[in-house]
């Protein structure tokens, strides 16, 4: 199955058909071997997800979405990162087992979706039992999902954009609404509500992230409004201020400053309005700098 998905690909919504089997790269600028950039305990997801513990977080090189303004720009598009087998990355899931991790984290893993099947399949062999995480964007094929049934447990998807014009201008797509939409009702349909163990942390669900852009106050109102009406209780949304503007200005103004504490404390009081209960926000020194992982290939 690995062979086939790789060689005329197709598990992102870009639908690039390059033949990464033979080493030629993807729209998500890799080939078939896996490259990974860090693997180690994290500290700065949801509460439910790092915890006290952290959260055995693998970080994978390369992305299917590009965002203008995307914080792990030196992965995603940046060349870093160390290729890997299945079988070593096997091992480093069990590595972070051993050291304590609450779960194993798969960060913007999905153009490596047929090798981390393998890999985690390899794993639970040797004595794997934590909670996986899908880590994602969200812009992502309802098929690569079901591909990954069974295997994942928790699901962490971004809902970026409702407007697609959006969309277009920052991520360079024309359909992230409904991509991200059709997506994460899958996820909730292979996992129902939200289930936590008796230390709080989240055992099967899915928790959706909204990364409020500044200037935008309106498209996240929407994707908020949605979520909500859509999925009520049945989900976590966890609304993130923690846009940090690149050190290279953007050719959208907007997106060279931070975002405003007013600009978030109106799109708090909108989540109140809208009545979710179900909920993570960013305060303090969390809401004003970005935790930005150092991808020195520590734990590959």
């Amino acid at each position: 199955m690995k062979n086939e998905l790789y060689q005329s690909c197709t598990l992102c919504p870009r639908e690039c058909h390059a033949d990464r089997l033979s080493g030629k790269k993807g729209a998500c600028g890799e080939n078939s071997v896996l490259r990974v950039g860090r693997a180690a305990l994290h500290m700065w997801e949801e509460p439910c997800i790092s915890g006290t513990r952290g959260s055995g977080t693998v970080f994978f090189s390369g992305c299917s979405l590009g965002c203008i303004f995307c914080q792990n720009r030196e992965l995603s598009y940046g060349g870093l990162g160390k290729e890997i087998s299945e079988e070593r990355l096997a091992e480093i899931f069990l590595e972070l087992q051993e050291k304590g991790a609450a779960n194993i984290n798969l960060v913007t893993g999905e153009h490596f979706v047929p090798g981390i099947l393998e890999g985690l399949t390899l794993a639970k062999e040797q004595g794997l039992t934590l909670p996986v995480v899908y880590n994602s964007s969200g812009y992502e094929k309802p098929e690569t999902i079901r591909l990954l049934k069974g295997s994942v447990d928790i699901w962490l998807p971004d809902f970026k954009y409702w407007d697609d014009e959006l969309g277009l201008r920052f991520s360079g797509v024309p359909d992230y609404r409904e991509r991200a939409m059709k997506a994460i009702d899958e996820m909730a349909c292979q996992t129902g509500a939200c289930v936590f163990d008796e230390e709080g942390y989240l055992r099967k669900g899915v928790v959706v992230r909204h990364l409020l852009l500044p200037g935008h106050v309106k498209n996240s109102r929407e994707v908020l409004r949605y979520l909500h009406d859509t999925y009520g209780n049945r989900i976590y949304i966890s609304i993130m201020s923690q846009y940090t503007p690149l050190s290279k200005e953007l050719p959208f103004e907007e997106l060279n400053r931070k975002v405003t504490r007013r600009e978030y404390e109106r799109l708090l009081d909108y989540a109140l309005e809208l009545g979710i209960e179900n909920g993570f926000f960013q305060e303090g020194e969390a809401a004003k700098e970005s935790f930005i992982p150092d991808f020195n290939g520590e734990g590959v």
